[in-house]
C-alpha cells in the first residue's frame, strides 16, 4: 500500500533517509527517525547502491484511463438513472452484472463487473439494497399482531400440573 503523502513529500523523505544513512546512522535509527519501517531503509540504500540518488525519485503510478468517453459515461448514467425495467430487465434491480452487460451492448467496451463497480462508484453511484417487503404487507395488521399475540406467545402456555 502506498504510504501517505505527496510524491514529492515521499521522495524528500527518501532523501532525508539517504542523508541520515550517510551521516553514520543505522536503518534502524534512521527509520525511527522518519516513522518507516525499516526495510523501507534498506530498499533506499539499496536502490541508490546500485542506481545513484536519481531511484530516489518518484516512479509515476500508472492509472489506466476509462475505455468510455465523458460522453459514453454520460449516456450509461442516463441509462441507470432511467432504471433497469426500461433497459429490458425483468426486474428494477441494478447489478454490477447487467450495468457490464449494458455497457457492451451499447458500447461495445468489455469491462469485468468488479470494475464496473469502481466506475461506478466513482461516477458517484453507491451500492443500494433494496427494502424486501412482501406485496401483502399490512402494517395495521402487523402491528395489531404485535399488540394482541406476541404478548401471549412471548409468555408462552401455562402448563397445569
Amino acid at each position: 500500500m502506498r504510504p501517505p503523502g505527496t510524491a514529492a513529500e515521499l521522495e524528500q523523505r527518501r532523501r532525508k533517509g539517504i542523508e541520515l544513512l550517510e551521516a553514520g546512522y543505522s536503518p534502524t535509527q534512521v527509520a525511527e527517525i522518519l516513522g518507516v519501517a525499516r526495510q523501507s531503509v534498506q530498499r533506499w540504500k539499496a536502490a541508490v547502491r546500485d542506481g545513484g540518488k536519481r531511484a530516489l525519485k518518484p516512479v509515476p503510478q500508472y492509472v489506466r484511463t476509462c475505455r468510455l468517453t465523458p460522453e459514453q459515461q454520460h449516456e450509461l448514467g442516463k441509462i441507470i438513472t432511467a432504471g433497469a425495467l426500461a433497459a429490458g430487465y425483468a426486474t428494477d434491480l441494478w447489478t454490477t452484472a447487467r450495468v457490464t452487460e449494458v455497457i457492451f451492448k451499447r458500447f461495445k467496451i468489455q469491462y469485468n463487473h468488479d470494475h464496473v463497480g469502481r466506475m461506478l462508484h466513482s461516477m458517484g453511484y453507491t451500492c443500494q439494497k433494496p427494502t424486501t417487503r412482501a406485496r401483502e404487507h399490512d402494517p395495521r395488521a402487523e402491528r395489531q399482531w404485535r399488540k394482541r399475540e406476541w404478548p401471549r406467545i412471548k409468555k408462552g402456555l401455562k402448563t397445569t400440573s
